[in-house]
């Protein structure tokens, strides 16, 4: 033999050219040394041109139209990851072709490479320039400025190969890997044995590596890098006198133990003379219940820091702030979820302090150093945290005369709505069974009383604005006019509100859209999402998966940002006597001047 066919002498994704040294005498000894030249050519062989072919198919569908517009660096990530999954199953069907004995050869093989430079340069500079203007569009439907830097568009192409070329790296070295250990096991075992043993140890090893290696290092590096910015205060943020707020002189809780977001939640609280102004009538400092991380063990990381038995201590620490501020002596008494770290959005918090003049009460505290992006990995602590707090205030609160008790209501955003769901689990009927009234801001896409509720919604209602049992007790909400939807319908007293824009990928991320078209990109579809916009597989998740990063880089309104929609909701929930629609569009003016 003078050489061999292209994908032998140590498989792969298939060589670009004949042999792997052009020569040999086909003996054992040779053809054992082409083997071993083979076997290192599986990390720097030219690729095969299937394997091309699905990169760059893969890599123009990533510039298709996503949820939001992304800035270049994220169009870069989600080119890579798309191209290097369009390599891989190239390669895959390449082999298959190779397999069953389709081949090029003679003058058709150097007319394909050819044809496929071509078509694939061509391919690549053609969706480039029409993505600029897909996301020009995406940018016009979410407020923003239309127009692109085409310098740093440019940037995509060179990054995303040296990307790309990382991954492929990875995938072969892994590869390599396996091929040698196939031969080593191949001594002892038949060789169908060895191939299964080498794949299933390396797939072992891959995944022990990334999850109990890189991601929990990672993990535990982003946690012990987030509690050293939980140490920190935010800038014009001071410790309160009142007694009504946790961190105070008259606390049970340090101000230093609330932790970051916590100092932020307490130090943030209007006064009663700034609800006055708003209001025109007397007013009370409004009492806000907060019990960070370190209120139970003191230091960041020791054993037990959140465990159930942690967080239930938590919880009681934080029902007894709640009581020592007198917060089951006010009208209303909100539970909020946190995310992650423990952050409460302002503007979720703030409405229902001026709605009721002051006399209002909320709890909250602390389960993770971690931002919610983060925290989101690893949920199930959300799902004890939003339980424990729920249960032991509810306990006090039962044990009050139902004649004095306070509205009891709940609320969350993002995670902390996840929180907020999994201490109901008897589903819609126990919450509003149990509370006065729910704001579930941007949920999750794993929130089980959303999920169901979804699943349940009438026929005809799309999935991002469905209608539940004709909105007795349940309503979505993007804009204002949502909450009359359905029309002419009755709204009971007890009222659980979801708001969800259309174009937020935190509300639609899920594993499932790398094998499944989602819902919401059927029939009728939310007014800032692109009608251009398609479902393609594997290649939308990386989309919407990148949008993520890009999710609050978006003007309110759209993407994960609700702007003052929470205080629009919260006159509809839990209106006050007396309350009007243009007293609601004061409260939000007045808020808008007033961040």
């Amino acid at each position: 033999m003078t050489g061999h066919r292209p994908g032998t002498g140590g498989g792969g994704d298939g060589s670009a050219d004949g042999s792997a040294d052009g020569s040999g005498d086909g003996g054992p000894a040779d053809r054992d040394g082409r083997a071993a030249v083979g076997e290192r050519r599986i990390v720097r062989r030219w690729p095969s041109w299937g394997a091309l072919a699905g990169a760059v198919v893969f890599y123009c569908l990533s510039f298709t139209p996503s949820l939001l517009p992304r800035p270049w660096y994220l169009q870069a990530a989600a080119g890579a990851i798309t191209a290097a999954f369009g390599y891989g199953i190239g390669a895959f069907l390449g082999h298959l072709t190779r397999a069953c004995g389709l081949r090029l050869e003679g003058r058709a093989r150097p007319v394909a490479r050819w044809a496929l430079v071509g078509v694939g340069s061509a391919a690549v500079v053609t969706a480039t320039a029409w993505s600029v203007r897909w996301q020009g569009d995406l940018r016009r439907a979410v407020g923003m400025d239309p127009r692109i830097s085409w310098w740093q568009w440019a940037l995509v192409l060179p990054v995303a190969l040296l990307l790309g070329a990382l991954l492929v790296l990875c995938a072969r070295t892994v590869r390599l890997g396996t091929d040698r250990l196939r031969a080593v096991l191949g001594r002892a075992v038949p060789n169908w044995a060895a191939a299964a043993g080498a794949a299933a140890l390396a797939t072992v090893l891959v995944v022990g590596f990334v999850e109990g290696f890189l991601l929990r290092g990672l993990l535990d590096l982003a946690e012990r890098g987030a509690a050293l910015t939980d140490r920190s205060t935010s800038p014009g943020t001071v410790r309160p006198t009142s007694p009504t707020l946790s961190g105070s002189p008259a606390s049970y809780e340090s101000w230093d133990s609330l932790g970051a977001k916590g100092r932020d939640f307490v130090g943030n609280a209007p006064t009663a003379a700034q609800i006055s102004g708003f209001t025109g009538r007397p007013a009370k400092d409004p009492v806000r219940a907060y019990v960070g991380l370190r209120s139970v063990d003191g230091t960041s990381f020791a054993e037990g820091a959140r465990t159930g038995a942690g967080l239930r201590e938590r919880a009681r620490r934080a029902v007894a702030e709640l009581e020592r501020a007198g917060g089951f002596e006010r009208k209303v008494l909100v539970v909020l979820g946190t995310t992650g770290s423990g952050w409460v959005n302002e503007k979720i918090a703030k409405p229902v302090e001026y709605l009721y003049d002051g006399d209002s009460a909320e709890v909250a505290y602390q389960y993770s150093y971690l931002p919610s992006w983060i925290s989101f990995l690893t949920e199930g602590e959300a799902t004890d945290a939003g339980q424990a707090l729920y249960d032991a205030v509810r306990a006090r609160w039962s044990q009050l005369p139902a004649a004095s008790r306070p509205r009891l209501m709940v609320a969350g955003e993002s995670l902390g709505s996840y929180a907020t769901e999994r201490a109901f689990p008897g589903g819609v009927p126990q919450l509003t069974e149990q509370t006065g009234g729910a704001l579930l801001v941007g949920p999750t896409p794993d929130n089980p009383l959303r999920e169901d509720v979804t699943d349940a919604r009438q026929p005809g209602s799309p999935v991002w604005r469905p209608v539940y049992q004709e909105g007795r007790n349940v309503r979505f909400a993007q804009l204002p006019s949502d909450f009359a939807v359905p029309a002419d319908a009755p709204w009971e007293q007890t009222r659980v509100v979801y708001l969800q824009n259309g174009s937020d990928p935190v509300v639609w991320w899920e594993p499932a859209l790398i094998w499944r078209k989602p819902q919401w990109l059927e029939g009728q579809r939310a007014h800032d999402v692109s009608p251009t916009m398609r479902w393609y597989p594997l290649v939308t998740f990386w989309q919407v998966t990148c949008d993520l990063a890009a999710s609050e880089a978006v003007p309110e309104g759209h993407g994960h940002r609700y702007g003052l929609m929470p205080a629009e909701a919260w006159a509809r929930i839990a209106p006050p006597a007396g309350w009007t629609e243009q007293d609601t569009d004061r409260l939000v003016g007045y808020l808008a001047d007033h961040p």
